[in-house]
C-alpha cells in the first residue's frame, strides 16, 4: 500500500506517470511479461475487448489500442494470485466481510465453484453439478417465478446475455435489475422517447469533424482514459472543447498521450479544455437552459436586425415538434433563477453560449455526472434541446454521446436486459423459440432490492458485478441481501457480494475476457457492443486460470438445462458453437442481420441508428423538444429548508471514483491526479467551506444525510481535503459513501439512485461536534 499522503498533482493526465503505474500493476498482480503480452491483443481485430469501458476502438492501425486502467483491469484478470477453496475457506465469511474491499479483491482469480457452510461460516467447494442442482431446486421450488431476480453485470457478453435472459423469460419472469439502473438509465429513458433511440447517435469519424464538444459530468481521465486520445486530436487541430464539472479535473485540463514520443520525450502535454464551467453540483440543467436562452435571444436580435439566423428553422420546422412550447418556457425563465441554481453568472453561461453559436458542428457527452441526479432525465432532453436549436443531430460531426461505463453495457441491454420488454420483442422472443414469455415489468434495482426486504424476492442470481457495494443505502441493501433463501453469483475474483450473502450461497467462477474460451465446436468468441453501437468480436488469448473454470454462455446453458428440463431451447448444443447463439439472436433482431459474417469484418459493423439518420422513431414521428422548469424540490433544497436544519451547513455530496479505481473494484489506493496517496475515506471540500465550519485540511469528520425520513445515514472517519470544488459542494469515494443514498432517492422517469446530489451534514469524528 502506498504511503498516506496528499500531494498536489503538477503533472497531465497521462505520460510518464501513466506508464509508470502500469508497470506498477503489472508487478503487484505478479504478471509483468504476460501482462504486457496480453495488452498488445486489447482491442485489436483478433484479441480481446478490454474488460473496463465501453469506449469504441479506433481503426486498429496501432498495436497500443488500451489505457492506463485498461492495463489495470487486464492486470487484476491477469494476476498469478488464486482464490481457491483452500484460500477462501482458510477463514469465516464473517472474518472476510471485516476486510476492506481491495483485501478481497486482492485474493486473486476464483477457481473452483464454492458453497457457503452455515455451520462453519465458511466456503467450501461443491462440484458443477451439484451446485446447478441446488440453484435448480430452489427455483423450482419458488411458488412465483417473480420471487427471484436476476441481475446483470455490463461485462457479459451479448451471447451470454442473450441466453441469460432467454433463460430468464422461459423460466417466467423479467426481474432483470442491471447496472444500467444505476448509471444510463436516465440516457435512454431521456432519448427514447424524443429522437427515438436510447443510444448516442455519434462515431469516432464525428470527433474528427466536431467544431465543439461539450462535456458534461464526467471524468475522462479516469473512467475512460481513451477518450482523451480523441480530445487530444480535436484540441489539437482547433475544436473547441469545453468542460461542464464541478470538480477540476486534470483529464479534461491536459494529457499527455504516452505514445507520443515527442510529447513524453519534452514532458509536455496538450491543453484539453479551451473553456472550465465549474457549475455547482445538479446545477446542469439550469446552465443549459440558460445557453438555450442566450440562443433563443440572440436569434431573436438577429432576425430583428436583418442579420443571419441563430437558430436552424429549417431544422427544427421539418423534424421537430413542440418548439413553440419549449422557446416561451425557456424565454420566460427567470435569469436570477437561473445564475442561482447553475452556480454561475450570466456572463460566464454567456462566454459559453457564444462558442455554442458560433460553431457549425458540435457533440454533447455526458457521464454519470448528469445521470445520478433526481432530474437526470430532464436535464439529458435539455441538452437534446440545446442541440436541435442549431441542427446539430443527425449531420456529421454532431450528435448526442452518452459515455457509458462496463465494455458491454449497451449490448446486454440491447440483447433484452431490461425489466420492461416491448410487446413486440417478446412476441418475435416466443415466435423463436417456441413458449409464450411474460408480459408484466419486472424489477429493476431499487425494486429488488425492496422486494427482498418485504419478502417479494428469494432468490437473488447475479451475472457477475459486485451487488452489494454498487447499489445504495448500503444498510437496507445488505439486511435485503441477507433475508433472501438464495444468493448465487457468477464472478472472475471474490468481492463484498459473496461476503453479504443469504441463507444458503453459491459463488460460481467463469472464463474472463482474456482467456481461451473452448468448446465442443472449438475455440469460441464473443461479440460486445461499444458506446457508439458498433458490435465487434472479442477472443481472449491466455489460458484459463483453472481448468474448472466455465464460460459465462455455459454456465446459463447449464443452469437452464437443469431448471427447465421440458424447454424445447437446445441449450448444450447452442453452447458447442457460438455461431449458433448468433444465428437465434439474428432470428430476434432485425438489426442483426448476418450477424457471423458481419463480424469478421475488422472492428465489426455499426448496428442502424435512426436518429443519425434524422429518422425519427418517436410517437409524433419527429425529434421532440421537452419543456422542463428548473427543478427548486430536490432533496438538496428540502434539507436546506428545513427548520431542523437552521443551524447546519447542508452540504451537497456527489460520490465519484478515485483513479485507482473502476466501479466497484479497487486496484489501489492512489488517486494520483487528485493528489491522494494511501487513502480512500477522503472528503474534498472547497477552502471557505472549511473555514465556515472551522475545520481545515487533515481534519476527520463523519458524514451523516439529511433526508427527512427518519432514518439515520452515516459514514464515519472521512479526511477532509481541500480541493477546486464550488462553495456547498463536496465529493468523496464510493462504494464508501453508497450507505448516504436512500432507495427512495432516485431520478424521476429513470429510477437511478442520485448519488451525485446527497445533502450532507459535516460533524467532527473524534468529538462529535456539529461542523
Amino acid at each position: 500500500m502506498s504511503e498516506q499522503k496528499i500531494e498536489f498533482y503538477k503533472g497531465p493526465a497521462g505520460g510518464w506517470g501513466a506508464l509508470k503505474s502500469v508497470a506498477k500493476h503489472l508487478l503487484l498482480e505478479g504478471a509483468p511479461a504476460k501482462g504486457a503480452r496480453t495488452m498488445l491483443s486489447a482491442n485489436q481485430p483478433d484479441g480481446f475487448d478490454c474488460p473496463g469501458c465501453a469506449w469504441p476502438d479506433r481503426s486498429h492501425t496501432s498495436t497500443f489500442e488500451f489505457c492506463e486502467n485498461g492495463v489495470k483491469a487486464v492486470a487484476a484478470e491477469s494476476t498469478s494470485r488464486r482464490a481457491t477453496p483452500e484460500v477462501i475457506g482458510a477463514h469465516t465469511v464473517s472474518w472476510w466481510a471485516e476486510q476492506s474491499d481491495h483485501t478481497l479483491e486482492h485474493q486473486g482469480r476464483l477457481t473452483e465453484p464454492m458453497v457457503y457452510n452455515p455451520t462453519t461460516d465458511r466456503y467450501q467447494r461443491i462440484a458443477w453439478d451439484d451446485a446447478f442442482a441446488l440453484v435448480a431446486r430452489e427455483l423450482q421450488a419458488l411458488p412465483d417465478p417473480n420471487l427471484a431476480s436476476f441481475y446483470t453485470s455490463g461485462r457479459t457478453s451479448n451471447e451470454a446475455a442473450f441466453l441469460y435472459q432467454l433463460f430468464v423469460r422461459e423460466y417466467g419472469t423479467n426481474n432483470f435489475p442491471d447496472c444500467s439502473n444505476m448509471c444510463h438509465e436516465p440516457s435512454g429513458s431521456a432519448l427514447k422517447p424524443t429522437i427515438g433511440v436510447g443510444k448516442g447517435t455519434v462515431t469516432l469519424h464525428d470527433f474528427e469533424q466536431a467544431d465543439l464538444i461539450l462535456i458534461f459530468g464526467q471524468n475522462p481521465g479516469t473512467n475512460h482514459p481513451r477518450m482523451l486520445g480523441e480530445l487530444r486530436e480535436a484540441a489539437k487541430r482547433g475544436a473547441r472543447i469545453v468542460s461542464v464539472n464541478p470538480l477540476r479535473e486534470r483529464g479534461l485540463e491536459r494529457f499527455a498521450n504516452p505514445q507520443s514520443v515527442a510529447e513524453m520525450a519534452t514532458l509536455g502535454s496538450t491543453p484539453i479544455s479551451s473553456h472550465y464551467v465549474q457549475i455547482r453540483i445538479g446545477g446542469d440543467f439550469a446552465f443549459i437552459k440558460g445557453l438555450c436562452k442566450l440562443v433563443l435571444e440572440a436569434d431573436q436580435h438577429a432576425q430583428l436586425n436583418g442579420l443571419e439566423p441563430i437558430v436552424d428553422s429549417a431544422f427544427i420546422a421539418e423534424h421537430t415538434t413542440g418548439f413553440d412550447t419549449f422557446m416561451q418556457d425557456v424565454l420566460d425563465e427567470d435569469w436570477a433563477m437561473i445564475e442561482l441554481e447553475s452556480g454561475l453568472s450570466k456572463a460566464q453561461i454567456d462566454a459559453v453560449a457564444s462558442q455554442y453559436i458560433s460553431a457549425e458542428r458540435v457533440i454533447a457527452c455526458w457521464g454519470m455526472g448528469i445521470t445520478q441526479h433526481q432530474h437526470s432525465v430532464a436535464t439529458i432532453q435539455m441538452i437534446l434541446n440545446l442541440l436541435m436549436l442549431r441542427g446539430n443531430l443527425g449531420r456529421p460531426g454532431a450528435g448526442v454521446c452518452p459515455v457509458r461505463g462496463h465494455s458491454n453495457v449497451q449490448g446486454d441491454r440491447t440483447m433484452g436486459i431490461y425489466e420492461k420488454p416491448t410487446p413486440a420483442f417478446l412476441d418475435r422472443l416466443g415466435q423463436v423459440f417456441g413458449f409464450e414469455p411474460p408480459r408484466s415489468h419486472g424489477f429493476d434495482t431499487v425494486g429488488t432490492i425492496e422486494a427482498m426486504l418485504d419478502g417479494r424476492c428469494k432468490v437473488f442470481f447475479a451475472m457477475g458485478g459486485n451487488f452489494a457495494a454498487a447499489t445504495p443505502d448500503t444498510s437496507a441493501t445488505w439486511r435485503a441481501l441477507q433475508s433472501c433463501d438464495l444468493t448465487v453469483h457468477v464472478a472472475t475474483k471474490f468481492n463484498r457480494s459473496h461476503v453479504i450473502h443469504g441463507r444458503q450461497a453459491l459463488l460460481l467462477p467463469c472464463l474472463g475476457r482474456t482467456e481461451i474460451d473452448i468448446q465442443a465446436g472449438g475455440s469460441q468468441g464473443v461479440t460486445v457492443e461499444d458506446s457508439m453501437s458498433m458490435v465487434h468480436l472479442s477472443a481472449g488469448l491466455n489460458a484459463p486460470a483453472s481448468e474448472h473454470l466455465l464460460s459465462e454462455p455455459m454456465i446459463v446453458a447449464r443452469l437452464a438445462k437443469a431448471t427447465l428440463p421440458h424447454s424445447k431451447t437446445p441449450w448444450l448444443d447452442l453452447v458447442a458453437d457460438y455461431r449458433l447463439i448468433r444465428e437465434r439472436i439474428e432470428a430476434v433482431f432485425d438489426d442483426f442481420a448476418g450477424f457471423n459474417d458481419r463480424i469478421t469484418a475488422p472492428g465489426g459493423f455499426r448496428l442502424r441508428n435512426t436518429a443519425s439518420e434524422r429518422t425519427w422513431v418517436t410517437a409524433s414521428g419527429k425529434a421532440e423538444f421537452r419543456a422542463h422548469p428548473i427543478p427548486r424540490d430536490t432533496f438538496a433544497h428540502r434539507a436546506r429548508r428545513n427548520p431542523a436544519h437552521l443551524d447546519t451547513v447542508v452540504l451537497t455530496l456527489a460520490t465519484v471514483r478515485s483513479h485507482d479505481q473502476y466501479n466497484t473494484t479497487v486496484y489501489g489506493m492512489d488517486d494520483r491526479y487528485r493528489g491522494v496517496y494511501g487513502h480512500r475515506r477522503v472528503v474534498f471540500i472547497n477552502k471557505d467551506d472549511l473555514r465556515q465550519i472551522g475545520l481545515k485540511g487533515g481534519d476527520w469528520v463523519d458524514i451523516t444525510s439529511l433526508y427527512a425520513d427518519g432514518v439515520e445515514r452515516r459514514a464515519d472517519k472521512f479526511m477532509l481535503v481541500e480541493y477546486d470544488i464550488p462553495r456547498g459542494n463536496i465529493a468523496s469515494y464510493y462504494p464508501e459513501t453508497n450507505p448516504l443514498v436512500p432507495l427512495q432517492s432516485f431520478a424521476i422517469g429513470a429510477r437511478t439512485p442520485t448519488s451525485k446530489s446527497i445533502p450532507v451534514k459535516l460533524t467532527c469524528h473524534d468529538a462529535g461536534k456539529a461542523a
